[in-house]
């Protein structure tokens, strides 16, 4: 094992927007079995250091590729791209009033007559929205020409404001069913 590969390589997956999930989770069960520091308790100093490394790079890598979103954005580090939070502003303004939109939609769920039906078609609408999104991603970075970065990057900002809004909706029904 290389402590230098990209995560793909690391999974033996090809690089791309889309992982077969349970691909991955069976990838991750043999990569862990093999490095896990149980198997080296009784190992040298190197060879137990190694083996958490390797754990830690293994569980980190796995975690980027079981997220549609930490993909994305490791799929344009690799290329060469930075995500950071001050370019947000590249969002177009609909794209950010639609955000507003849904935000107060969901302060307002609680006063709804089924609320937890609300926040489901929300989910829904939001869910909606991300997997249009990831195909968007997916199509720009087929393109594989550097005109098609800019763009991608704006989509993965637009699927982070997506995610966040999804762990906001999942808050809300937390609160909802601890009544």
């Amino acid at each position: 094992m290389n402590l230098k590969q990209n995560y793909f390589e690391l999974f033996n997956l090809p690089v791309s927007s889309q992982v077969d999930q349970d691909d991955l989770s069976g990838r991750y069960r043999e990569l862990q079995y093999t490095v896990h520091p149980d198997r080296f308790a009784a190992g040298t100093d190197h060879e137990q250091r190694l083996s958490l490394q390797y754990t830690t790079l293994i569980n980190e890598a796995y975690d980027v590729l079981g997220s549609d979103l930490k993909r994305c954005i490791y799929l344009l580090e690799l290329k060469g791209v930075e995500i950071s939070d001050t370019e947000k502003s590249a969002v177009e303004p609909a794209f950010l009033m639609q955000q507003i939109e849904l935000r107060e939609a969901l302060d307002d769920v609680s006063q709804a007559q089924n609320p937890l039906e609300e926040l489901e078609n929300m989910r829904n609408q939001v869910n909606s929205i991300l997997f249009t999104l990831m195909a968007d991603f997916t199509a720009l970075l087929a393109d594989e020409s550097a005109s098609s970065l800019k763009p991608a990057t704006t989509v993965v900002y637009k699927m982070q404001y997506m995610t966040k809004l999804i762990n906001e909706i999942d808050v809300q029904e937390e609160e909802l069913l601890d009544y």
